[in-house]
């Protein structure tokens, strides 16, 4: 394993993980976690590609968040990033895939292919509407684990008894507290982007688009809707019996996405 290290508009420095060899993919991680948090699937991987991990300066340990945030910040790392590399399949989840999108809308021909797993795009609704503003007070107030409370409830959207039995494991609030400011700061970046994808319309990029069939019901619908504006959608993947964060219960189903998603001329 190696780090990769490029620099951004502004001159800031941009880091990635980078190990394997072979057909080069890049993954641009969700949000509420770092470049790790897609260690399963990456070993997995390894043996045969080459997987590039972007770490999202948001989420970076001792980040400065510079408000308000913006997408187009993290869309120009990964284009940092994949400057160095030769058109990777460009891997995006969550917000991650938003981050993704917005790298390829400003430079397209950066990359052989996308594969999205359901990216919480305003499609025809705000992403975190007013619920971003009681999270920001709340977070402002001094209780971030409230404001990540208020992320998973309303923004999020994950049925009650998963948010509760999540809460319940020792430890976990306060780990998910550590997030909550880049976390909420990028739900605010989230709906500034505004309500409406036609912009997507001309990405004529060849694109795999991935949800769960348990995932929460708005995440399924915004990924529909992008499904009906992408000109080149390939396949949508439903990973049976699994929701958002299947990075974490089942790598190996996203590894086998990612791994039959990698275009073949670059095999």
């Amino acid at each position: 394993m190696s780090i990769l290290r490029a620099t951004a508009p502004g001159g800031d420095v941009v880091e990635a993980i980078d190990e394997g060899s072979g057909p080069t993919v890049l993954v641009v991680h969700p949000g509420g976690a770092g470049a790790s948090s897609w260690d399963g699937v990456a070993r997995l991987l390894t043996s045969e590609l080459r997987v590039v991990r972007v770490q999202r300066r948001l989420y970076a340990a001792g980040a400065t968040i510079a408000l308000p945030h913006r997408m187009a910040r993290d869309a120009a790392d990964v284009l940092a990033i994949a400057a160095l590399l030769d058109r990777p399949l460009l891997v995006g989840h969550s917000s991650g895939a938003v981050a993704a999108l917005e790298a390829a809308l400003v430079a397209p021909d950066a990359f052989s292919k996308m594969v999205l797993y359901e990216p919480p795009l305003a499609t025809s609704t705000l992403v975190a509407g007013e619920a971003a503003a009681r999270a920001r007070a709340a977070l402002d107030g001094g209780d971030p684990g409230g404001a990540m409370e208020i992320h998973l409830r309303e923004i999020v959207r994950m049925p009650g008894a998963e948010v509760d039995a999540l809460l319940a494991l020792p430890g976990l609030r306060a780990e998910l507290a550590r997030y909550a400011a880049p976390q909420i700061a990028e739900c605010e970046a989230l709906d500034a982007l505004g309500v409406g994808i036609a912009r997507y319309a001309a990405l004529d990029l060849p694109t795999v688009l991935i949800e769960g069939d348990a995932s929460p019901a708005h995440l399924r619908a915004r990924l529909a809707d992008l499904a009906a504006v992408l000109p080149d959608v390939e396949e949508i993947v439903t990973l049976a019996g699994e929701g958002h964060v299947a990075h974490l219960t089942a790598p190996q189903l996203l590894a086998d996405v990612v791994r039959r998603s990698v275009p073949r001329a670059v095999r």
